[in-house]
């Protein structure tokens, strides 16, 4: 092939990469406003209600990485997470309103959701406890001898608990497949990052395990999913965890009910220039040649696919009270 050729090659696989971030990105963003926004205010969603607004490049980048044979443990920011593994709007739609047909079958009515054969754990609520449970997931694919990886997220919070910290010196004893990716968007809830440690980086508490990390822009899709594709290499070649710190924001409060006030008006300003879709889109403009039509029609594809899902879900049958006891245990 001539130096031309494969020069267009990698053209069109790098702007189909890029095309499929912006989809994922994009369809985890108004998934997420269309849940905070509208059916959460309009009384159509009960309890709480948690977004990962600005900080979708951290999912789609890495997610987009793993094999059906991979198991992903997200958090309550990693949607895209979730819809990269097969599971569709409209199941989550349904798992909000708390309709038999979500993912808990109404058992849950928020984000404490995953799916057994899609290979999503549940979202932990004490964040940190995903961790030993990626390790014991990685210990059992290790045992039975396959190459099959671990994803696990949690936040800078988290990394302030016991049993994150045990969970990785664990993991980095039993050189465990696991891919750690943390989302540090500089606040667990409304502590700040200096009022809860006194380090810079989070990637400096691993170190101490011996585990190898390196940092990343979270708000750029295409340098998460270059070191995730160094991880995942790492992991599956047999070397144990790898941890990636993506350095990021949350767009808007803790959650829906949390305006955010802690935050001041310049740094918030400072992260919103820095949008990871508009970023993505600016790249895809000045490397590929994209149109704003590119970006218009995505996003009433996706605009379009929501609708249908909000359209199915309001639809769904809330469940049989006669089925309280039904589904209380699965098996895996």
């Amino acid at each position: 092939m001539s130096a031309p050729a494969v020069a267009e090659l990698r053209l069109a696989v790098d702007r189909e990469l890029c095309e499929s971030c912006l989809y994922y990105m994009l369809l985890m963003r108004e998934l997420e406003e269309r849940i905070e926004l509208k059916l959460y205010r309009q009384g159509k969603i009960q309890g709480g209600c948690y977004t990962g607004r600005g900080q979708e490049a951290i999912p789609v980048g890495s997610a987009l990485h793993s094999r059906p044979g991979d198991w992903l443990t997200p958090s309550h920011r990693d949607m895209a997470a979730l819809l990269i593994r097969g599971i569709e709007p409209r199941e989550i739609l349904a798992q909000y309103m708390g309709r038999a047909t979500g993912l808990t079958h109404g058992r849950d009515g928020n984000m404490h959701m995953g799916c057994a054969r899609r290979h999503c754990v549940p979202i932990i609520s004490s964040i940190g406890a995903s961790i030993p449970v990626a390790g014991g997931l990685a210990f059992a694919m290790q045992y039975r001898g396959e190459d099959n990886v671990v994803f696990n997220y949690t936040g800078d919070g988290a990394s302030s608990r016991g049993d994150w910290h045990e969970g990785l010196n664990m993991a980095a004893v039993m050189n465990l497949p696991i891919v750690y990716l943390c989302n540090n968007n500089l606040y667990a809830y409304s502590t700040p990052l200096d009022k809860q440690m006194k380090i810079h980086d989070i990637a400096d508490r691993v170190s101490a395990y011996g585990i190898p990390s390196e940092i990343v822009d979270g708000n750029d899709v295409l340098a998460i999913y270059g070191a995730s594709e160094r991880a995942v290499a790492h992991v599956r070649s047999g070397n144990g965890p790898y941890f990636i710190e993506c350095k990021t924001f949350r767009m808007s409060g803790h959650s829906a009910h949390d305006p955010a006030d802690y935050v001041p008006e310049e740094l918030r300003a400072q992260w919103l220039r820095k949008d990871p879709i508009l970023s993505l889109q600016k790249r895809m403009v000045e490397e590929f040649g994209a149109d704003e039509q590119v970006f218009v029609d995505t996003r009433k594809k996706v605009l379009e696919e929501i609708d249908e899902a909000v359209n199915w879900a309001l639809a769904q049958p809330y469940p049989d009270p006669a089925t309280v006891e039904d589904n209380v245990y699965e098996s895996i």
